[in-house]
């Protein structure tokens, strides 16, 4: 039944979505997400990533280092920089109360998006929306449209 329900919903986005947004923009879409029992702020929905990563600093923060998994992998950037991983996390991820343990590859700089894939995830930068189907309907997580301008200003 779960999955008949999971069919029948379409995702579409609909003007009023921008409501709230300064428009026009061209602005990345960055959101936070719940991992354990912490929120994760500033996570950018990068599309053309094909990894999840979490930044070294991050896992500090919240004294997690202790959990990273040995692993060392080369993962190349959009544009051709790479970075060698320091180790890879299994962390739950909490989106609008669906859980999901999600692996990580855990980085000193950054560089992710098959957690998007696994959760069915829509992504609109133009309507700083993530939606995704659950059981219950379609959920929706909305862009921080303010830290994404942020995050890309340069003075």
């Amino acid at each position: 039944m779960h999955s008949e329900r999971l069919l029948e919903d379409d995702i579409t986005f609909i003007e009023e979505d921008t409501d709230g947004l300064s428009l026009p923009h061209n602005d990345a879409l960055v959101t936070s997400l719940n991992v354990l029992d912490f929120k994760i702020k500033h996570v950018l929905v990068d599309l053309g990533s094909s990894a999840n990563i979490i930044q070294w600093r991050v896992l500090e923060q919240d004294k997690l280092t202790g959990s990273i998994i040995p692993a060392t992998k080369l993962l190349a950037g959009f544009n051709l920089a790479s970075v060698t991983t320091r180790g890879e996390i299994l962390l739950l991820t909490n989106a609008e109360g669906v859980m999901k343990t999600t692996l990580l590859e855990v980085v000193v700089g950054d560089m992710g998006r098959p957690w998007l894939h696994e959760m069915k995830v829509v992504p609109s930068t133009y309507h700083q929306l993530l939606k995704f189907p659950t059981p219950e309907g379609i959920k929706h997580i909305r862009g921080d449209h303010p830290a994404a301008r942020e995050m890309w200003h340069v003075t």
